[in-house]
């Protein structure tokens, strides 16, 4: 299933985002995330390329193969560029056709020290290459504070907009933690003429080592209201949870009235934090759906 249709049939779209594991697993073990994850009955689950940006012993492509034939949830499998040629990809895109995986989140993928061979330079290079292959709905990432590598805002807009026009037909934030950049961002992007669905990455902070890591992956400020709380119940790992837990909320709260087209929750293969997100919100996105 395509899974644009659902933006057209839902107010407000609401997806998790899983990894492989980074050890040698089983399809049990990975089932062991997604059981719980699929009983909260999300509107598709999304799957990195590999984890923490490397490849995993059980690939993307067979937990996205799990996701769809043993639970019934439509997978949108994350699938990088930079280090490719186009005859991998095609192959890999040919099974993904035969496995029925239709979503594909188009990425870059991050750069390394030594430059890998590649025939795709830009995210908007894949883009292009898996929509002339055709047959596949493709997804794109957006940055609302910005890409931390582009020469600022107006420049890192006009380049979604050439992947959005390459056929990228709707668009998951990175991280952010000020409601307002998402607000900002969508305003400048709508301005600018890109019209796709745009939903909202939210990731609850529930462990002290996640801060230096998701600001050294993604770039992303730290408002002062979140680091206070980090700062009052940093190394009290309950309290963190449960503060965590209510600060992602407000914000998923505050993004749903304010009109956000869908929620992607980065949930860290952890179901009990999807699950107190979902507790949470539920009733907002029902009123979300109905109106």
């Amino acid at each position: 299933m395509d899974i644009r249709k659902l933006f057209d049939q839902k107010r407000c779209v609401f997806s998790f985002e899983v990894f492989p594991p980074k050890t040698d697993s089983s399809a049990d073990t990975v089932c062991g995330v997604l059981s719980p994850l699929a009983a909260l009955a999300p509107d598709y689950i999304s799957v990195t390329y590999g984890a923490g940006g490397t490849g995993g012993n059980l690939k993307t492509q067979d937990i996205c193969r799990i996701i769809k034939n043993r639970y019934g949830i439509e997978p949108l499998m994350h699938l990088t560029c930079l280090e490719s040629r186009a005859a991998e990809i095609a192959e890999l895109l040919a099974g993904l056709r035969a496995d029925g995986i239709d979503n594909i989140l188009a990425l870059r993928g991050d750069r390394r020290e030594t430059p890998a061979a590649s025939d795709f330079r830009y995210a908007s290079d894949l883009v292009s290459f898996i929509k002339a292959y055709g047959g596949f709905n493709i997804v794109g990432a957006c940055y609302p504070e910005g890409h931390f590598e582009c020469d600022g805002k107006k420049r890192d807009i006009f380049n979604l907009k050439k992947k959005v026009e390459a056929g990228v037909t709707h668009l998951n934030s990175q991280l952010f933690f000020d409601d307002e950049d998402f607000f900002d961002f969508k305003e400048r992007a709508r301005a600018a003429g890109i019209d796709v669905p745009i939903q909202a990455g939210i990731m609850p902070i529930v462990r002290d080592r996640q801060i230096d890591r998701i600001i050294a992956l993604a770039g992303v400020k730290i408002p002062q209201k979140l680091s206070r709380l980090i700062a009052k119940y940093g190394g009290k790992p309950n309290a963190l949870f449960d503060a965590g837990i209510a600060y992602a909320t407000e914000q998923i709260s505050d993004l749903i009235a304010g009109g956000a087209d869908g929620v992607h929750l980065y949930v860290m293969n952890r179901p009990d934090v999807a699950e107190r997100i979902t507790n949470n919100i539920h009733t907002l996105l029902r009123i979300g759906h109905d109106n």
